[in-house]
């Protein structure tokens, strides 16, 4: 015990004035987001968007897995999804760096071999999210009227730009 002791008590605080209860769990903008876990991006805010507009998909590199893949096709079909929106950003470490440097720095760090885990590393940005756009908009279970786009969001100006 206390090891959480800080958060347990901020979120007592949070729940004091808390107002955002009562949603129906339906993305209200109709707005579904894949994007990277990275602490430096706040999804909704970056586009305007808040609480209950949007189904956020988070993951390393803001890439569509097949768990995201999941999650975009339960938004389009039950959730209200009707645009998505695919964004890793600049400067990610999923892109700086090569799988064996990952899985070097995740050995140390653990004090044990890590060459067996692969991390997913992503060579190239911008032809990642060109893959990922196709996929989705190729998907059997995402129809032709869903609205799929890539974009970049860049972590030191707060910009995203559309890609595709």
């Amino acid at each position: 015990m206390g090891d959480f002791d800080d958060l347990i008590t901020a979120n007592q605080d949070f729940a004091r004035t808390f107002t955002l209860g009562g949603f129906d769990g339906v993305a209200h903008a109709g707005v579904a987001i894949v994007t990277c876990m990275d602490s430096r991006i706040d999804p909704l805010r970056m586009v305007g968007l808040q609480h209950g507009d949007a189904k956020i998909f988070r993951n390393p590199g803001g890439r569509v897995t097949e768990a995201a893949m999941e999650a975009l096709v339960l938004g389009v079909h039950l959730l209200g999804v009707r645009r998505i929106l695919i964004v890793p950003h600049t400067r990610c470490a999923m892109a700086l760096h090569t799988e064996r440097e990952l899985q070097d720095r995740v050995g140390a760090s653990a004090g044990q071999d890590a060459s067996w885990h692969s991390f997913h590393v992503i060579e190239d940005q911008l032809r990642s999210l060109a893959d990922d756009v196709r996929r989705v908009r190729a998907h059997p279970l995402i129809p032709d009227s869903i609205h799929v786009g890539g974009f970049m969001y860049d972590v030191d100006t707060g910009l995203v730009t559309q890609q595709l």
